[in-house]
């Protein structure tokens, strides 16, 4: 786990954490776009991109947000 420092707050720290997914390697702009589009929730990068493997970046308060978007996703990322 690691923290954001947020400028506008001066020293408060904001805790964040990652999550590793296996995508469908031609659906990572997809996601990325997706998740990316709320501006400040999420930064999606890539590990592997052969294997479609992925790591989000988010702050703890959006978690729940992050996992009810990807749980509808599933449909259009998945590998299988």
């Amino acid at each position: 786990m690691g923290a954001i420092l947020l400028d506008n707050v001066g020293a408060t720290t904001l805790p964040f954490k990652e999550l590793y997914l296996a995508i469908a390697p031609h659906r990572f702009h997809f996601l990325k776009n997706i998740l990316e589009g709320y501006d400040g929730m999420v930064v999606l990068s890539s590990i592997d991109g052969k294997k479609g493997l992925v790591r989000l970046r988010y702050p703890d308060h959006f978690e729940k947000i992050i996992f009810d978007l990807l749980w509808a996703l599933v449909p259009q990322i998945s590998r299988f």
